[in-house]
């Protein structure tokens, strides 16, 4: 992996170099009060304020051309696609790609970034210490239920050239066993039927097309920042989908106009704790409703293909290819699936963060011999990436204690992460005869944790869109995979595979009763006691 595919920040102070010290009681108490008498609001006016403590824009945001359109703006997006925008005007690389937030669902982040406008705190944290920015290219926000009018009139300015998405994969409503767009939903109906006040994602983009189109304008690149393998492709299944259910004709002309480049994206952006927005207050100086925590490393790689104009990103270190899809594979299926198998193994320890669960050699090296025996060997290699290089980068990049990635994270929306990251590498395995006994370790770890409690008989909570029905199948079936293996929806045919399900069996009753630790190191580095 070469350096030009991280992100480069510009440097940082001498005083942003390292985390200091902890201090005395009196000390803390001290440093408290003079804290607070230096900590100043988040604006335009005051960030001549914040300068020597924290890099800051330099650049005339009022200058900034509102060319991208990004739908659901959250922590990743604000630490990962905004900060490359970010790069082209601070070095003075481009004006012309400023950035508009769109909300559907929450007003919470309107809430958040417009008394600041819209700027907001990026800290970027490794073993090494941190550093911190103030990120300017957001130019506006809008929640689109207020005013529906306005984020139309947004799409369909000639300025805007790019609509960028982070809906999650679900949000596709793309049926998994047809591969079409699912209509049934009474706000996808209202929107059909009521195209200029649309309340979807999909209402909206489809409407302002249909606007330009008819105004002979051309049309936007449609942009997925999802972790779904060919994502451009599922953003062009539901969006043509949708147009098709108002007017063949516009779906046409969507099809053949429309831009929808596949991209993956990559930076671990934990939640913002209340605790970590006080520490970077007290730190930087700087009084920021909603800053963002992330790593050192970042990446981004995009489809070359745009319908009106491409942003010169690779200029900041994205990278432009023809397919995507060898770097997408690489992504999901040794970073996301790593984080699912770890997640659910982790949790059922008892772990709550990544770095701990990596800090046991057992599960350190469980996940090495995952990706290295049984994922590389199915993956195609991307044109310039070591993959060597690549799985060892990212499992210093678990192992960081200064983001410590909570495993709730990682196990939430598992009935959606598994089918796209973990259980394709499961298939390929079984259909070509190669090992996988390490992959169906991950399943027996997520359908144990499906019941609801790790295996000292604490609660875990299970955060997903189906928990009610797969925690029911999965405490019925007990060690018994078939119940759930029984949702074709989420599992395909792998339950018509009588060696695989009876190999979960056994792995599902060792877990029971040998304990998670246990379990793991045996199907790994070799049986060793159990530690319960």
């Amino acid at each position: 992996m070469s350096q030009a595919e991280l992100l480069p920040l510009r440097a940082a102070t001498a005083s942003d170099a390292t985390v200091r010290p902890s201090a005395t009681p009196t000390q803390t108490v001290t440093q408290n009060v003079a804290a607070a008498a230096r900590i100043h609001p988040l604006t335009d006016e005051t960030l001549c304020l914040h300068g020597a403590q924290l890099s800051v824009p330099t650049y005339d945001r009022s200058a900034l051309t509102p060319a991208v359109v990004h739908f659901s703006v959250g922590g990743f997006h604000r630490a990962h696609q905004l900060l490359y925008f970010d790069e082209l005007a601070e070095r003075r690389i481009s004006d012309d790609w400023g950035v508009v937030g769109v909300g559907l669902h929450s007003r919470t982040m309107k809430d958040a970034l417009a008394p600041q406008d819209h700027l907001y705190t990026v800290v970027e944290r490794s073993p090494d210490g941190e550093r911190a920015r103030v990120v300017g290219v957001m130019v506006g926000y809008h929640f689109a239920p207020d005013d529906p009018t306005a984020v139309l009139d947004l799409l369909t300015d000639e300025r805007t050239r790019m609509v960028s998405l982070t809906i999650t994969d679900s949000g596709y409503r793309i049926d998994p066993r047809t591969g079409l767009f699912d209509a049934d939903d009474a706000e996808i109906r209202q929107d059909v039927h009521e195209p200029s006040r649309p309340s979807t994602v999909f209402g909206f983009i489809v409407e302002a097309l249909d606007r330009r189109r008819r105004a002979g304008m051309p049309p936007f690149s449609v942009v997925s920042c999802d972790n779904m393998h060919r994502n451009g492709d599922t953003a062009r299944a539901a969006i043509v989908g949708f147009a098709g259910l108002r007017d063949e004709v516009l779906a046409q002309w969507i099809a053949d106009r429309v831009a929808f480049p596949s991209s993956m994206v990559d930076r671990i952006t934990p939640h913002t704790s209340p605790e970590e927005r006080a520490a970077v207050a007290q730190r930087y100086g700087v009084d920021d409703r909603w800053p963002v925590i992330t790593e050192p490393f970042s990446q981004w790689v995009i489809e070359d293909t745009f319908s009106h104009g491409r942003p010169p990103l690779d200029a900041v270190g994205v990278r432009f290819v023809p397919d995507v899809g060898s770097y997408e594979l690489m992504k999901t299926r040794l970073l996301n699936a790593s984080h699912c198998a770890l997640g659910y193994l982790g949790s059922l320890a008892g772990h709550t963060s990544l770095d701990h669960v990596m800090a046991d050699p057992v599960f350190a090296g469980y996940v090495a011999r995952l990706m290295d025996a049984e994922v590389t060997p199915l993956l195609p290699p991307p044109d310039g990436i070591d993959l060597a290089e690549y799985k060892r980068t990212l499992l210093q990049r678990f192992a960081n204690p200064a983001i410590a990635d909570g495993l709730p994270r990682l196990c939430r929306r598992g009935s959606t992460k598994m089918p796209h990251h973990l259980l394709p590498s499961l298939r390929q395995a079984l259909e070509e005869g190669r090992p996988h006994g390490l992959l169906t370790l991950a399943v027996a770890g997520w359908f144990r944790y499906l019941r609801g409690t790790d295996e000292a008989g604490r609660p875990v909570v299970v955060e997903d869109a189906l928990a009610d029905r797969l925690q029911r199948l999965a405490r019925a079936g007990g060690t018994d995979p078939r119940p759930l293996l029984a949702e074709t929806a989420l599992f395909g045919d792998l339950g018509r595979h009588p060696a695989f399900v009876a190999e979960l069996q056994e792995t599902l009753a060792a877990l029971d009763h040998d304990g998670v630790r246990a379990t793991v190191a045996a199907r790994t580095l070799g049986p060793v006691a159990p530690t319960r």
